[in-house]
């Protein structure tokens, strides 16, 4: 399988989203060449991703603890070396990091002896209990498996939780958008109850065999991204752990996070595909550029900038403990839609300076223009730029004044 060319120089700098001072950056090539070299070697790419993502998961910190630009850093530099590899790992680590969430928050609920429910449940009716993984339910350690997130909702279906009497719970109904649901092992699923909407962990391949958990045909005809397919999944009775109480998922602000993080693979997309224009440079035979192509290189250059500097300080502002409630709302709106302008900017301009021999000629440029089409599409563009315009009335205040959640807090 073919990749593309190692990036060099800046680009491997662009790739760098962590402000503290000496961190340890030699994993992002490090990343970049393993990608590399595996997929030149013939793996594949779900394959490889998954293999990463069990390997990345134990050492990766977690958003909110203090190397989060570290983290997206991994995630733009997977992105940039391959989008399919970088979408199976981001699933797999943001699973990961919410079962961590649920646990940190179980645990101080334990040392406040408050009781209240909050965090996550494991394995009662009720949902309460000390950890996201365990309590009987035939789950896999999150160390040992590989995992997916499935919490989009779809016209037409519907997925509903309801406690059993063996002190369980149940899921019945189809859930749509489940990324590689016939691959992955475990996956973090959200469901109705009469509480509102809950997520639960649920064993995708003790539900498969038992055939609790049915992956339903449907055909996966996306140009971009098509070796993630992303269908409905179908569950009769299958077993599953409460995650939280009902509206947690949404209201923790590792959601936030995770979504900013998706934002990190786009831009590392987008560092890739800007290497085109340089790179056809030295397939030239040295041959300078024009000045139009200098123009879209000077644009590219410029937006690729403004991103990484957006997402760089989203990092700073999650570790220094700015990112929580409305504030890590806004502040994830904010960067996904500077960062999906300039994903759709890099490859407008890219295509207009490259021409369609590319597109119809080089298979990995056009599989990253496909995958980035895609991919960008988790951002809700003009729904999501209302949502943030509702944002800033919120900072606002009832004058109109501009005051952030600091000075209403």
């Amino acid at each position: 399988m073919d990749a593309a060319p190692l990036p060099a120089g800046g680009r491997l700098r662009a790739l760098d989203l962590d402000q503290r001072p000496g961190p340890s950056r030699a994993r992002v090539p490090e990343l970049i060449a393993r990608v590399h070299t595996d997929l030149d070697a013939g793996t594949g790419r779900v394959p490889l991703g998954l293999e990463l993502a069990v390997e990345l998961g134990p050492t990766l910190p977690a958003p909110g603890t203090g190397a989060t630009g570290l983290r997206w850093s991994v995630l733009a530099a997977l992105a940039a070396a391959d989008l399919t590899v970088a979408r199976v790992v981001e699933a797999h680590l943001d699973a990961l990091a919410i079962l961590a969430e649920s646990e940190s928050e179980s645990e101080s609920e334990s040392e406040s002896g408050s009781g209240s429910g909050s965090g996550s449940g494991s394995g009662s009716g009720s949902g309460s209990g000390s950890g996201p993984v365990g309590g009987g339910m035939p789950l896999p350690e999150p160390s040992d498996a590989t995992w997916g997130v499935f919490a989009a909702e779809g016209a037409g279906v519907r997925l509903t939780a309801s406690p059993a009497d063996d002190g369980r719970w149940r899921l019945d109904g189809v859930k749509p958008w489940c990324s590689l649901g016939d691959r992955v092992d475990a996956a973090l699923v959200t469901a109705h109850t009469p509480a509102g909407r809950r997520l639960f962990a649920v064993s995708l391949t003790n539900g498969r065999s038992s055939g609790t958990v049915e992956v339903l045909p449907q055909g996966w005809v996306s140009r971009g991204l098509a070796e993630v397919p992303s269908g409905p999944l179908e569950f009769t009775g299958a077993a599953a752990m409460p995650i939280g109480p009902a509206g947690w998922y949404l209201r923790r602000p590792g959601f936030a996070w995770g979504g900013i993080g998706v934002a990190a693979c786009w831009y590392g997309g987008a560092v890739g595909l800007a290497g085109a224009l340089t790179d056809r440079r030295r397939l030239a035979g040295g041959r300078s550029l024009d000045q139009v192509a200098r123009m879209h290189l000077g644009g590219v250059d410029a937006g690729l900038h403004a991103a990484r500097a957006v997402l760089s300080d989203a990092a700073a502002t999650v570790d220094a403990g700015g990112a929580a409630g409305d504030a890590g709302a806004a502040l994830a709106l904010r960067v996904r839609a500077v960062v999906a302008a300039v994903v759709e900017d890099v490859v407008r301009r890219c295509g207009h300076d490259l021409g369609p021999r590319p597109l119809t000629q080089d298979e990995h440029y056009s599989r990253r223009v496909a995958d980035l089409g895609v991919y960008v599409r988790q951002q809700h563009a003009e729904r999501d730029l209302a949502a943030l315009g509702d944002a800033v009335l919120r900072e606002a205040g009832p004058d109109g004044e501009p005051g952030g959640t600091e000075e209403r807090a």
